[in-house]
């Protein structure tokens, strides 16, 4: 939210570039471009109102106010009513809700509109919480398996925030990486957006109690209240398009996923705790509460 210019350079800017590379290049021997794009387009992404029967419902984002008091469930815009989340389709709504978000959908329109004009293939992937072994347990923005998973080896408590029961659709990194070979080498290009997740909403709490236990370490869990201003309430992807353009389902759970991530962070080097660090630079910004 406070790197905008950079996030623009590197995710819109350098897209256009590339494409701008091949739009000019003579006898192109390019037939396919795969971007992987975020589920972050969505921003809350689709719901329905059980008290009025509102469907579908796009919420926007969750105001600095209602956050403040706890209020955390996204509220229907006709009756008031907290809504349901229900799997969101690539057909839904967009509504980027942070600058990273804005990029990655502005990547998505380069790269639909220039392959469509210079007849390249295309296919853009939009992955859901992607986790996995090898990566950054450095970086406190990475993901939330590789934080927890720093504070459980340094004998921490787990801050759970808002009500711990926000939830999101976490896929293996094997799996996305099947996804992204099948689009490369699929016979026939998808020209299309495509939904790579599990298709299952599963909390934080639930996450951080499998963590704990696939690290041998007490469920040392707190809720905390406390909550960034532009983070969703609830995710889980349809994930119909996947099965029907690739031919590909998930293989592997969350908790046969999160075994594997624990056996391999569990012999890393054990890196900083840098939450609280990264927690105080949002509070700094005014984008934490």
């Amino acid at each position: 939210m406070y790197e905008i210019a950079r996030y623009n350079e590197v995710n819109s800017q350098g897209t256009a570039l590339l494409l701008d590379i091949l739009a000019q290049s003579p006898g192109r021997g390019v037939r396919r471009i795969v971007l992987t794009s975020s589920r972050s387009v969505y921003g809350e992404g689709r719901y329905h109102c059980t008290h009025c029967g509102a469907d579908p419902v796009y919420p926007g984002s969750r105001s600095a106010q209602a956050l403040a008091a706890g209020r955390w469930e996204p509220a229907c815009p006709q009756c008031g009513s907290d809504l349901t989340a229900a799997p969101t389709r690539e057909i839904d709504a967009t509504q980027p809700a942070s600058i990273y978000a804005a990029t990655k959908l502005a990547q998505e329109d380069l790269v639909r509109v220039t392959c469509e004009a210079l007849g390249i293939g295309h296919a853009i992937l939009r992955l859901q919480n992607v986790y996995g072994e090898g990566q950054s347990l450095k970086n406190p923005y990475t993901g939330i398996l590789s934080i927890f998973s720093t504070k459980l080896r340094h004998g921490a408590e787990l801050p759970l925030f808002e009500d711990g029961e926000e939830t999101r659709d976490f896929v293996h990194v094997s799996d996305v990486a099947e996804a992204l070979a099948l689009a490369l080498t699929i016979e026939q290009a998808p020209n299309s957006v495509i939904n790579v997740g599990s298709g299952i909403g599963t909390s934080v709490r639930e996450v951080a109690a499998l963590l704990s236990d696939a690290l041998g370490k007490p469920r040392n869990l707190r809720v905390t209240g406390e909550y960034r201003l532009g983070d969703i309430r609830h995710n889980a992807a349809d994930i119909t398009r996947l099965r029907e353009l690739l031919g590909f389902t998930p293989q592997i759970d969350l908790a046969t996923g999160i075994k594997r991530f624990a056996r391999w962070a569990a012999g890393e080097e054990l890196p900083e705790d840098r939450l609280d660090q990264a927690n105080a630079e949002l509070r700094q910004r005014g984008l934490m509460g």
